[in-house]
């Protein structure tokens, strides 16, 4: 039985569920389409959708830069992560000189963060893989993570979704049609 809609609880197990997904294409997604940006880098789209799926609302993440900016004109960036926050990436030399990455924030240790996200690899480009993985990002010094959209959830008192680090393989294509 799913968890309720609008909780913390409901976010993990949407985004977990889709863990190993790949694109369809060259940045071509159910979750671009869902938002009518399909063919554009899609790591936003991605937590938009999982949020919306959730019945959980937030600003527009589709442009990361300007997702950051709308939690901070909100008051809700913080420096320090919390689960369920949503993690504003900037890679040092990867050509691109703002936040251009994001992901969903389902643990956190002294001196890292576990995220889902969206488009994104194993040991290829970290912004525009083309899968959505689990992720254990570094904070810290050197670290790209810059900050976190804080969240508003319903209340639940059950446990987490439990998650569990492995290898994934891609389990299947988005938007395919099976006939």
């Amino acid at each position: 039985m799913p968890f309720p809609n609008g909780t913390l609880h409901r976010v993990i197990e949407i985004a977990l569920g889709e863990v190993g997904t790949i694109e369809e294409g060259d940045n071509l997604t159910k979750y671009g389409k869902a938002f009518g940006v399909d063919g554009l880098p899609w790591c936003g789209s991605f937590c938009n959708w999982v949020y919306k799926e959730a019945g959980v609302k937030i600003p527009s993440v589709i442009s990361t830069a300007a997702g950051a900016h709308a939690f901070k004109n909100l008051a809700k960036f913080r420096e320090a992560p919390q689960v369920g926050d949503l993690a504003f990436m900037d890679f040092p030399h990867d050509g691109v000189d703002r936040i251009s990455h994001i992901g969903i924030v389902v643990k956190v240790a002294s001196d890292s963060i576990t995220t889902i996200e969206g488009n994104t690899s194993g040991t290829g480009d970290q912004r525009n893989g083309g899968m959505v993985m689990i992720k254990t990002r570094a904070l810290g010094t050197g670290s790209p993570v810059v900050g976190f959209g804080r969240c508003r959830f319903a209340e639940f008192d059950g446990d987490l979704p439990v998650i569990i680090e492995t290898v994934i393989t891609p389990k299947k294509k988005i938007g395919r049609i099976k006939k």
